[in-house]
């Protein structure tokens, strides 16, 4: 059972902010595609300038850079092994990486829900020797496996660092409330964000422990653990300017919340639901918690999608701001930071009338952002363009 919760009884929230509207809009891009439930959309940084989407169900596809392409090529396909179940939408196929030394090794990696029981995969798979522009399903190799106690909060971000080890994305294992005490519990990975390097195999393991992770030498913590306190992480980025970590964790009952992931920082879940009281079961009178960057009350939307610190060329209005959604209002934001106070400015919307319900935000090589978003069965894709 959940301790006393502090701050959960319905209260009225602030007012709705009239945030400016930036001269931007989200434009659907490549039209000609049917894609089922777009929920990665990633490049490979190998010179080719492919875009790869990956499919909840269990199935990679590769397209050129050219919003008009007609067909897309399978690149991996997996869903004979992956657990999906509409009814239950956060399992599946939920993230993809590919090496940052793709282009020699052809490595890339995957996150997702296995068939039988409620268990997480993390693995690495390469691509064929005889065709390298798709990927070998018959190569996978499991890093991490974790059994989840229950379907959702599977978070599944993977990406690689500046630094070139792996960042993996866990939420506090599902249901609610965080009823096991994941989020503030070193010695679990849920709740959790994780950094594994996967050019090295020590302690039996098919990767190596980061010397400088923060709890490699705290008795019982897991040492894969970079940061924690997180209740459900959808997405995790880096800006490819400065190397900033930036995710957005999913609130539960009134506020979303934006965070800059730190060494060893704890985000506060299960205690706090971003800057606000939550419960005293897992309280810890020396605790300390790192704020969020930003935070919106329920009352203008339920359900974050984090997206990336725009560093592309076209458009102009938004060079260094963090786009970001929200799922259930469909609403697109862009928010301002400054690295050198770590303070939060302007939060801008980009108008787009059909309010569409996104789900994931990717980057092409060139450093332009798309934005997908689930109708049904399958998805659309954005574009990003300056207002005419």
């Amino acid at each position: 059972m959940i301790g006393p919760v502090l701050a959960q009884k319905p209260v009225e929230g602030p007012p709705v902010p009239n945030d400016p509207v930036l001269p931007v809009k989200a434009k659907k891009a490549f039209t000609n595609l049917r894609i089922r439930r777009p929920v990665t959309i990633t490049n490979a940084g190998d010179g080719s300038g492919r875009i790869f989407f990956a499919e909840q169900q269990g199935v990679i596809l590769a397209v050129p850079n050219d919003p008009d392409v007609e067909e897309a090529d399978v690149f991996l396909d997996i869903e004979n092994e992956v657990r999906f179940n509409p009814s239950q939408n956060e399992e599946g196929l939920l993230g993809l990486a590919f090496h940052p030394k793709f282009k020699e090794n052809g490595e890339f990696f995957v996150y997702y829900t296995i068939k039988k029981g409620l268990v997480s995969r993390v693995s690495r798979f390469k691509t064929m020797k005889d065709d390298p522009s798709k990927g070998d399903p018959n190569s996978e190799e499991v890093l991490l496996t974790l059994e989840q106690p229950f379907w959702n909060h599977n978070g599944g971000s993977i990406e690689f660092g500046p630094d070139g080890y792996l960042y993996i994305a866990l939420g506090d294992g599902g249901s609610a409330n965080d009823p096991q005490g994941n989020g503030q519990n070193l010695e679990t990975w849920l709740g959790s964000i994780l950094r594994i390097d996967v050019d090295k195999k020590e302690d039996g393991k098919n990767y190596a422990i980061p010397a400088d992770n923060p709890f490699v030498d705290t008795e019982g913590a897991k040492p894969e653990i970079y940061a924690y306190g997180l209740r459900n992480v959808w997405r995790l980025t880096f800006d490819r300017k400065t190397g900033a970590c930036w995710v957005g964790d999913v609130g539960q009952n009134i506020w979303e919340e934006i965070d800059i992931i730190k060494n060893g920082g704890n985000y506060g879940w299960n205690v706090r639901e971003g800057l606000h009281p939550f419960s005293d079961q897992n309280a810890k009178p020396d605790a300390k918690y790192i704020d969020p960057v930003f935070e919106y009350h329920h009352n203008v939307g339920k359900s974050i999608t984090s997206g990336y610190v725009y560093r592309g060329k076209k458009v102009p209005e938004l060079e260094g701001k963090f786009l970001y959604a929200d799922y259930v209002s469909g609403k697109i934001w862009a928010l301002d930071y400054d690295y050198e106070t770590g303070k939060a400015g302007q939060n801008y919307r980009i108008e787009e009338p059909s309010n569409p319900p996104v789900v994931c935000f990717g980057e092409t090589e060139d450093g332009e952002v798309l934005m997908s978003a689930i109708f049904g069965e399958y998805g659309s894709i954005y574009e990003f363009v300056p207002a005419e």
